[in-house]
């Protein structure tokens, strides 16, 4: 009998995590347009297919690099209590800031003290309310 691989996109679980992560970019992105994020699009649908790449990115670097930081900097975070999540956050919004602009996409993060800290606040927070409403939703 032949073994058959998972389906990646069982359930379409990275499609939600997809549509989580571009929610809360977007949020992120709206709340602190102007102030320090910057987004540069004419119209909706090339605004949506922006926060959609970005998305793609994010969770690339979520879910590549993110772990590693994690790693070489254990120690730190359990002395903080986990508060230096937060600087680890901020540095991964960074580096999607760095990666967009290296593809020409149009959203930025001027800097990295308050912006990318508090816009990484607000995408943990809206993702882990769309993930609890979806989750109750479909149970």
């Amino acid at each position: 009998m032949l073994a058959v691989a998972p389906d990646p996109w069982q359930s379409g679980r990275m499609m939600k995590r997809l549509l989580i992560n571009a929610i809360a970019l977007a949020v992120a992105t709206f709340a602190l347009n102007g102030r320090g994020i910057t987004l540069n699009s004419d119209d909706w649908v090339r605004t949506g297919l922006t926060i959609l790449c970005v998305a793609i990115i994010f969770g690339v670097v979520n879910a590549v690099i993110k772990p590693i930081f994690k790693v070489l900097t254990g120690c730190l975070i359990m002395i903080t209590f986990g508060l230096f999540l937060l600087v680890i956050n901020g540095a991964m919004l960074m580096l999607v800031s760095w990666a967009c602009g290296q593809l020409h996409l149009g959203w930025h993060i001027d800097q990295f003290w308050p912006t990318a800290v508090i816009a990484s606040v607000i995408i943990s927070v809206v993702s882990f309310l769309t993930t609890k409403l979806l989750k109750d939703r479909a149970h």
